[in-house]
């Protein structure tokens, strides 16, 4: 079928709006890398835009020597892996019974969940409600307080609601159970969006640092974001590209730029093994009963 003179327009400038859209995010990135592998004279004098100037790999080499660094990738990385499966066990459970017909009190159940849509927790009552459970000053207390998302269960419920009945019907004739209907049928059929809000989670908890700053103490147990926002607004970095034989290569802005970089390529190599499953899971996710 030939397409309409609109249908090619839109679809130019369809395309042309998020080639743009991609430009602008992937461009500061670029940035980054250009700047943190230029010489330290064309860094410093600003002239390094989107491609180094010089070739100068000695961030890296000290960034890779920093041992607060890797032990605090090991704490995001740990907290991003168990956070996520925690998250994923509570949302689906919740979800999966929410989408049951035959739960008791399962109207009321999903109207105190809506309402945290609207009210959230206040920040004073969450840390005393942190620190009574004795999760202050642990790696508790940067996963279990946003484990459950209301939002994430409304996805999963509503994606939950659009597999066959009958399917959950023959699993019963089986003999299975709900936790069996749950493990054996449900679970298996939902990949693509558990796929999708694992993605999501594991994002927010890579990124997280506020609840690390409310309730970790000790130095050993920062995440990776939280030693980035030192180094970058607290200007430890200055302090240590500032010695004679480190500013002849490097500049402060350099190190800043390749621990931005150090500290941001995990999450990005994680995304295009599920990006298939965040598509989908997406799309199906969102359709209504």
């Amino acid at each position: 079928m030939p397409a309409y003179r609109s249908d090619r327009w839109f679809s130019f400038i369809n395309g042309t709006f998020f080639i743009v859209l991609c430009l602008t995010m992937i461009s500061p990135l670029i940035h980054l890398a250009a700047v943190s592998l230029s010489e330290a004279r064309y860094a410093n004098a600003k002239l390094v835009y989107f491609w180094p100037k010089g070739w100068n790999t000695e961030v890296y080499s000290m960034i890779l020597g920093m041992d607060n660094l890797w032990r605090a990738m090991g704490v995001s990385v740990y907290i991003t892996v168990l956070g996520t499966l925690i998250s994923l066990v509570l949302t689906s459970t919740i979800a999966y019974a929410l989408s049951r017909p035959s739960m008791p009190g399962r109207k009321i159940v999903l109207r105190g969940i809506v309402v945290t849509f609207i009210f959230s927790a206040p920040l004073i009552p969450n840390y005393l409600l942190v620190r009574s459970l004795g999760m202050e000053n642990t790696l508790w207390a940067l996963m279990i307080p946003g484990a459950l998302s209301a939002f994430y269960v409304i996805i999963m419920k509503t994606f939950f609601q659009g597999i066959s009945s009958e399917m959950f019907d023959a699993a019963k004739m089986d003999g299975c159970s709900e936790w069996g209907i749950y493990a054996r049928v449900a679970i298996p059929m939902s990949l693509p969006v558990i796929a999708t809000i694992a993605l999501f989670h594991a994002v927010g908890q890579w990124n997280s640092y506020f609840n690390a700053l409310l309730y970790i103490r000790s130095k050993d147990l920062l995440p990776l974001q939280v030693l980035l926002r030192n180094l970058v607004m607290e200007e430890q970095a200055s302090n240590m590209a500032s010695s004679a034989e480190v500013s002849l290569v490097m500049t402060p802005e350099m190190l800043k730029a390749g621990i931005t970089l150090f500290a941001t390529l995990p999450i990005l190599i994680v995304y295009p093994f599920l990006q298939k499953y965040f598509v989908k899971g997406a799309s199906l996710g969102s359709l209504k009963e």
